[in-house]
């Protein structure tokens, strides 16, 4: 999703200045420098706008986040589970599902990936992700399926590649056409290489010190330092529901437990207060 079809491209664009009401995201160009954008193999040179006009980089194209619940859920684990190990760091930042423009002043080259993790950047709520202005993603997971697999094995892992996206992961939750379902690639020497799945189908991700798993439908995360899997949002709930029940279960047993203590410090009163009457 959001990413431009092969062949497509204009020389024209529409600008906002900043105070504009529609525009949310922008940034003053430099002189008429020549900017590329590639278009099929060929490519096609366009220039860039005058000095000072301004170019609006929009955060959506109105578009469904995921073509399936079984895409959208492995997109908002895989989201909370990286918010779960980077959330508390400054000079980190996890997206989903948002544009990453790649080419200053030109709001066409754009790509969307489904879920991204940038390290060694500052920490704001971004409403998209300008590339001259960050630096390149750590990771990129693209939840792929039959409609878009041309997408992601194709201009996409050649785009991540370029631009120097250090792991590029695809997952296939249902099976469409992905074998294995999980694969992956690490960007060595400017070349990307693809990842071995260990004997107990797990992926590395080095840049993140986790183990990927297909399970099912869902993907999962796990600590490659200790083991330990990293909970979905609806195990944490789940939990969360089972601790509440045993803490409920736990006061009615107290109370209980008291009520009784009460009857029987009462009852050793009437016993006392029966012998002192004789």
């Amino acid at each position: 999703m959001g990413f431009p079809p092969e062949g497509e491209y204009t020389t024209r664009y529409e600008i906002l200045p900043c105070y504009h009401r529609e525009a949310r995201s922008c940034v003053t160009t430099g002189s008429y420098d020549e900017i590329s954008q590639p278009v099929g193999e060929a490519g096609t040179y366009m220039s860039a706008l005058p000095l000072e006009q301004e170019v609006e980089y929009p955060t959506s194209d109105g578009q469904p986040m995921a073509e399936s619940p079984f895409h959208a859920r492995v997109m908002t684990d895989l989201l909370f589970g990286l918010q779960t190990r980077y959330g508390a760091l400054a000079d980190a930042w996890e997206g989903i599902n948002f544009f990453l423009y790649y080419e200053k002043g030109n709001p066409k080259a754009r790509v969307s990936p489904d879920v991204m993790l940038a390290k060694g950047v500052a920490r704001w709520d971004r409403q998209n992700y300008l590339l001259w202005k960050e630096r390149p993603p750590s990771l990129i997971v693209e939840v792929t399926s039959r409609k878009t697999r041309r997408k992601d094995t194709g201009p996409k892992k050649d785009l991540y590649e370029r631009i120097g996206v250090e792991e590029y992961i695809l997952f296939d939750p249902l099976g469409d056409y992905l074998r294995p379902p999980l694969q992956g690639y690490r960007l060595l020497r400017g070349r990307y290489q693809p990842l071995p799945l260990a004997e107990d189908g797990t992926l590395l991700s080095r840049t993140t010190g986790l183990r990927m798993k297909s399970e099912g439908h869902r993907l999962r995360l796990i600590d490659a330092a200790t083991g330990e899997a990293l909970l979905w949002p609806d195990e944490i709930e789940a939990a969360k529901r089972e601790a509440e029940a045993a803490l409920r279960e736990a006061e009615a047993r107290a109370q209980a437990a008291e009520a009784r203590a009460r009857a029987l410090e009462e009852e050793l009163k009437r016993i006392r207060g029966a012998q002192q009457g004789r």
